[in-house]
């Protein structure tokens, strides 16, 4: 299983939009297609499919939040194609996106924000190391992972 991170471009955003969580995990994550509307609002936002080797198979949001409350680093979004999960592609595809962003010379903390009965987000982020911030935004319980070079 080789996974990577590459950029949602003319040539693969239809494929993104096309891949879905279950029905009884839709209230959990915003689509795709709102996800790459939202983005391009957003100049330090970074909108990549995840891949198993030539197959998206899932896609995520990520970059630097500067909203006074929120701001740092954020993992905006994260999602694996129903038909894809619960085979570590999430966690992979967590890792990456950690390593991408510890490359960054300011990023000291990456937070992720999850609805608060969403024990499977809470288990593999809390397995990578990230810890409960005290926050909620918006009904979301926030974590955060602070990164020490």
């Amino acid at each position: 299983m080789t996974i990577t991170l590459q950029p949602i471009t003319k040539d693969n955003w239809e494929i993104a939009i096309r891949l879905k969580v279950s029905d009884d995990q839709k209230h959990f994550v915003a689509s795709n297609l709102y996800s790459i509307a939202e983005a391009s609002f957003y100049p330090t936002a970074i909108t990549n499919g995840i891949y198993e080797d030539d197959t998206m198979i899932g896609f995520t949001l990520y970059g630097y939040n500067d909203e006074a409350d929120q701001q740092g680093y954020w993992i905006v979004r994260l999602m694996i194609d129903q038909a894809h999960q619960g085979k570590g592609y999430g966690r992979a595809a967590m890792r990456l996106i950690i390593d991408a962003l510890h490359q960054k010379p300011d990023c000291e903390q990456i937070f992720i924000s999850f609805e608060p009965e969403n024990d499977v987000a809470r288990k593999l982020y809390a397995s990578l190391g990230f810890v409960d911030d005290g926050r909620m935004i918006e009904g979301e319980v926030v974590y955060r992972l602070d990164l020490h070079s």
